[in-house]
């Protein structure tokens, strides 16, 4: 195949899906998001009244992939008119399109990667330099790695089953399977996707190779795809592999759409790892102190709500509205929630092309308040806390991969300044949420896929243990 005939396959490609975005998954054409107030919502007594805010009409942003749960929920059952707020929600295409909503002033409030915030901050490469600022995780966990079948066919599984087969040898037995994968493959066929430049996903891919033994400036490119183009890419055969967040894993997965299968969930990096900030400008906080703590008591409450076990069925089911994921199976005797289900509610299917069943059952498959008893966890912690260490431990990954020019001096401060762990602890106080005292904690070794723990009072010294690293800035490339 020849480079203008790729070039021309992936523009069909996008083309097409940016179609079957517009004309199926949505159903409507212009913005998607969700419009005025359920009987639910409209039940709800305000505790805030609107005229006690600066700015009670607020545009925020999400974009269709499960991340937008507790957003859907504050919305359906009222939490932001509780809080006196009238909240238009905006569909995004992209999390660029959402982070930078944020930066240009379209937006008030969106979701934003772990990541863009203290790279917002720091001036990474792909990240323009804004004061981005954020007080709470949406969730945590949640993602996933998804392979085509092609890696399949080779001999590359889920990550679990290297690890039941191999023990304490699964990351060298992975290793030689991806190098031999990827020696084999012309250089249009070494594509990585991720969902967003110098944010956590792309960092993840690079640890989870680099801590194989695979060089991953060297194996393969990273390119920069929205969640929803993700699955005609790969079935093009514009790229092999990608992460994303649920349900766009799932989807892939035989029985769905029949090209690939989870390799790994982003649990199994780095267990308990933050995926979802909220995010908003410094300005909006600065002008807008009250409108700012309410819309964080709602979306602390729908996070909680999403927790519920007993709920996790209607939030998945929620979702598949043409006005969130549109992610609702085309067969009407399937389960409302069969692609959306599996990240909610916890029963998850890695895939695979044999036949076999792997289907797991975890609470912890996304955590979107209450932290499951199979997690570590500090006093009083649930996970829309945000620890500021974890702020460092991205800036870390920033400059082992070359974005930034060195790991920045002042990192504290710029990690107080992005992640408003103090804002938090007031406003869950006015909620009487207890927190951890501290804002920073070592992260263990049995949380990391290759078992090697961080520790944010030496940030460069865990930079210099890696092997593998960039001494310059790479590029990344747009699909």
């Amino acid at each position: 195949m020849s480079d203008n005939w790729t070039r021309r396959d992936i523009i069909k490609g996008i083309g097409a899906t940016t179609a079957t975005m517009a004309l199926s998954s949505c159903g409507m054409t212009g913005n998607t998001g969700a419009k005025g107030l359920t009987e639910e919502a409209l039940a709800v007594e305000p505790v805030v009244k609107s005229q006690a805010l600066e700015k009670s009409d607020l545009t925020v942003g999400y974009v269709p992939v499960n991340d937008c749960a507790p957003f859907a929920i504050a919305w359906k059952k009222g939490f932001f008119r509780k809080y006196g707020l009238n909240v238009k929600l905006n569909r995004e295409a992209s999390w660029a399109t959402s982070r930078d909503g944020l930066i240009f002033g379209r937006l008030d409030a969106s979701p934003v990667v772990s990541g863009a915030v203290t790279n917002a901050r720091i001036g990474a490469e792909g990240a323009r330099h804004a004061p981005l600022c954020a007080a709470m995780t949406i969730h945590r966990h949640g993602n996933a790695m998804t392979m085509n079948k092609a890696m399949w066919d080779f001999g590359l599984r889920p990550w679990y089953e290297y690890q039941e087969t191999y023990g304490d040898g699964a990351l060298e037995a992975f290793g030689k399977d991806f190098r031999g994968y990827f020696e084999k493959q012309p250089p249009e066929r070494k594509v990585w996707a991720v969902v967003l430049s110098s944010a956590i996903y792309e960092y993840f891919l690079r640890y989870v190779s680099a801590a194989a033994g695979v060089d991953p400036l060297k194996e393969f490119r990273v390119i920069i795809v929205p969640p929803p183009q993700m699955l005609t890419n790969v079935r093009i055969g514009a790229m092999q592999a990608y992460m994303v967040a649920e349900p766009w894993n799932t989807r892939a997965i035989t029985g769905n759409e029949n090209i690939g299968f989870t390799f790994a969930q982003g649990k199994e990096v780095w267990l308990g790892h933050p995926d979802r900030l909220l995010g908003v400008m410094e300005s909006f906080i600065e002008k807008c102190p009250n409108t700012y703590r309410s819309l964080v008591k709602a979306m602390i409450e729908a996070c909680q709500y999403c927790s519920k076990v007993e709920n996790r069925q209607e939030v998945a089911e929620l979702i598949t509205d043409r006005s969130f994921t549109g992610a609702r199976p085309k067969n009407q005797n399937a389960p409302i929630a069969k692609f959306t289900g599996a990240g909610i509610i916890g029963n998850y299917n890695y895939g695979g092309f044999d036949g076999k069943d792997r289907t797991i059952k975890a609470a912890d498959t996304t955590i979107f308040f209450d932290i499951p008893d199979n997690l570590p966890k500090q006093p009083a912690e649930h996970s829309t806390f945000l620890w500021r260490s974890r702020s460092i431990w991205l800036m870390t990954q920033a400059a082992r991969w070359g974005q930034i020019k060195e790991f920045p001096k002042d990192a504290e401060k710029l990690a107080e300044a992005g992640w408003r762990t103090d804002l938090y602890r007031e406003i869950a106080a006015e909620m009487g949420i207890e927190c951890p005292k501290d804002d920073y904690k070592v992260e263990s070794p049995e949380m990391f896929i290759d078992k090697k723990g961080f520790d944010p009072s030496d940030p460069v010294g865990y930079l210099n243990s890696f092997a593998i690293k960039a001494n310059a800035p790479t590029r990344f490339f747009m699909s």
